[in-house]
């Protein structure tokens, strides 16, 4: 009987047609019709700023197949709900009416014949996110990675668990779950393992792991779960262009085998893989801005005639004429002000980092230094050799992998062989020699502002945003600072200047985005605003920063703080270890703005120009006092695998090769800023 049914089932035509539905397709996989979600009940005593409705009446619809697949990504700024809305799509949060969001497909017998535990959602639809603030990393608990300089030592630990430890979920001295009841078998392990190109570190301790190694890690361990859905947040964020162009063809062979399915988000900044099919764009105060076909959602410039300039940046004039036509449309200044014409190089001072035949090696692997390179003396030596000055402003970059954390790591003291290394910072070795007096670790890291994403992992989340600029003058993160009155009036210029971007009242519905710069620029001195016929009284104190918690603020405003930690107290060495991850376009150009002016310069909007700075108007100036951006005796080290990270003050750099290849480190240098050296991105990756 049962198959007479399902045979007379499949000759009956629907009467009615659906959008979505066709006679051969099966239940959606996720399915929201006309949703609101909050974060608390909104009944709940609670402010709207605190608990504003979140993507108010929602659709969404993935089905569970697809004779035309459908790839989505979620495209938006800083702060604009990306991860809320995976978290939406995964189960999380209040859903009003709550029959609004449903998962069909996870309640089918068919579900139940492949694997019982996929019935609920947080296990079918897997999160994998890279931001730090939701599982960055592979730490499991507080049993490794305690401290900053754990993944350098040599002696392994029993809580360093190695990629495979992690892969197979043995992350615990004492497991309860017997090896027979882990996620996965021995096949489906090694089928990831080579898709994902992980044999070569399944004996590695997951501290060890690069920034590109760790994301191909957690992206491993999340398809071992055989989930029906993989949310990806953010995974090209901070990887090396090498890198990045392996992964993307992985995460296509993935998706056209819908095992698993996946949703990504990216920024605006980010390459859509041409894979993707459909994108939700989202906007301000947590919207869906548009939705759909990325043909449709993506709005396309208006496109002019380019001239031979244009279209070849390699090609020059043959006459005047030509050479006038080119200077029109290249840019005269960087988006920071900076001239693009080729300047005469800084006079620069005594050396701060000196570093000769410096090889870093675990046993026999070499992680640094595997290579032979020729001094300042014309003599071939073993290792790396560099020198950063006073005044410097070095670009440090490399694969994945290449040691380039390792680097900064031995410049920092934060790696153990700092001590036994032949290296000199601010003019002393670590450890005291004959006739030449050591130099603590105190007084070293007094000197250095350090933004990296390790220093993101392990900063303390429960203190205020305004303690976290202060730890710039503690020896530690958590020791008292040595404040005055000239440190607290640095840190409230810190703050106001950046008070759009880190303050929450400040962006809440009351205050929209797009009054942010006019309020800044316009009426500096005026607390009271009217918008749409509300009065809105604005504190012209920073008291605000003294209970904003930094685990409260969302991961761009983080890095953004701990890029101000680094920059506030004007030290000898400036490092930002990819700094700028996480941020989106407009607030990455304010912070390099700020990082090469200070308060003095703003970006203008009353120009046609993609950029155009403008001196800060006095009036600005008068109620906070003037910051400045890097000094002539400060240097600069800056780490980044994107280019419009890469700030325009930067004129030397070095280029590590891949661990594994053999290669040899590289150095060159600018006579400009990098937006206007042709094909000066290529240069340094060797394209």
């Amino acid at each position: 009987m049962l198959r007479q049914a399902l045979v007379l089932r499949r000759n009956l035509k629907p009467a009615i047609t659906l959008k979505r539905y066709s006679t051969q397709a099966r239940e959606p996989l996720i399915l929201i019709k006309n949703a609101t979600f909050y974060r608390q009940h909104p009944t709940a005593p609670a402010s709207a700023s605190t608990n504003p409705p979140i993507f108010p009446e929602l659709n969404f619809y993935l089905p569970s197949s697809s004779s035309t697949p459908e790839h989505w990504c979620i495209i938006g700024p800083s702060s604009t709900g990306k991860t809320t809305f995976l978290e939406v799509l995964r189960g999380q949060h209040l859903c009003f009416p709550p029959s609004a969001r449903t998962f069909p497909y996870l309640s089918s017998a068919e579900i139940d014949r492949k694997d019982h535990r996929l019935r609920v959602p947080s296990r079918a639809i897997q999160y994998v996110g890279f931001s730090g603030k939701n599982g960055g990393g592979l730490r499991s608990g507080n049993t490794t990675g305690a401290y900053l300089s754990a993944r350098y030592e040599s002696r392994r630990e029993e809580t360093d668990f190695t990629v495979l430890d992690y892969l197979q979920g043995r992350l615990e001295l004492n497991p309860s779950a017997p090896e027979s009841e882990r996620d996965g078998d021995h096949n489906d392990l090694q089928r990831v393992v080579k898709d994902l190109d992980l044999d070569a570190l399944v004996d590695m301790p997951v501290s060890n792991l690069s920034n590109g190694q760790t994301r191909r890690t957690r992206i491993a361990k999340a398809l071992l779960g055989q989930p029906e859905v993989l949310l990806l947040d953010e995974p090209f964020m901070g990887l090396d262009p090498p890198t990045l162009k392996s992964l993307s063809p992985l995460l296509h062979g993935l998706v056209e085998a819908q095992a698993p399915r996946i949703i990504m988000s990216l920024r605006p900044q980010d390459l859509l893989p041409e894979w993707i099919t459909h994108v939700v764009r989202l906007g301000p105060e947590l919207r869906v801005m548009f939705q759909g076909s990325k043909h449709e959602t993506i709005p396309q410039k208006k496109k002019t005639k380019p001239s031979k300039s244009q279209a070849d940046p390699g090609l020059t004039g043959k006459n005047g004429a030509e050479q006038k036509q080119q200077q029109k449309y290249r840019p005269q200044r960087s988006r920071e002000g900076i001239p693009m014409r080729s300047t005469e190089p800084q006079a620069l001072g005594e050396p701060i980092v000196d570093m000769h035949s410096v090889q870093v090696k675990y046993g026999d692997k070499i992680v640094l230094g595997n290579w032979n390179q020729v001094d300042g003396k014309g003599k071939t030596t073993v290792g790396l050799n560099w020198t950063v000055r006073r005044g410097s402003r070095w670009g440090v970059f490399g694969p994945n992998g290449s040691g380039k954390t390792t680097l900064l790591s031995l410049i920092c003291s934060d790696h153990p062989q700092s001590y036994s290394l032949p290296i000199t910072l601010f003019g002393h070795p670590r450890l005291p020699r004959r006739g030449v007096p050591g130099i603590s670790i105190f007084d070293l890291q007094s000197r250095i502002g350090h933004s990296s994403p390790e220093i993101h992992n392990f900063f303390p989340k429960h203190l205020s945003l305004r303690r976290c600029l202060e730890s710039a003058w503690s020896d530690t993160f958590l020791s008292p600072p040595k404040l005055n009155f000239d440190i607290d009036n640095k840190i409230d210029t810190c703050l106001r200047w950046f008070e759009p971007d880190l303050n929450p009242v400040w962006i809440s519905p009351e205050m929209p985005a797009r009054m942010r710069e006019w309020y800044l620029v316009a009426e500096p001195k005026r607390r009271i605003v009217k918008h749409a016929g509300k009065t809105i009284h604005m504190d012209a104190s920073t008291d605000w920063a003294d209970t904003l918690l930094f685990s409260s603020l969302p991961f761009s405003a983080q890095r953004l703080a701990l890029f101000l930690r680094a920059v506030v107290k004007k030290p000898d060495l400036v490092v930002l270890d990819e700094a700028f991850s996480g941020m989106d376009a407009s607030l990455r150009n304010k912070c390099l703005l700020f990082l090469t002016w200070g308060n003095t310069r703003l970006f203008s909007k009353d120009t046609g120009e993609k950029y155009s700075v403008r001196q800060t108007p006095e009036n600005i100036l008068e109620e906070q006092s003037t910051t400045e951006g890097l000094e002539k005796d400060q240097a600069l080290i800056c780490v980044s695998h994107v280019k419009e990270e890469v700030p325009g003050v930067v004129r030397d750099w070095l280029c590590l090769p891949e661990a594994r290849g053999g290669g040899q480190v590289r150095f060159g240098s600018w006579d400009r800023p990098l937006e206007g050296v042709s094909k000066g991105w290529e240069q340094v990756w060797n394209e």
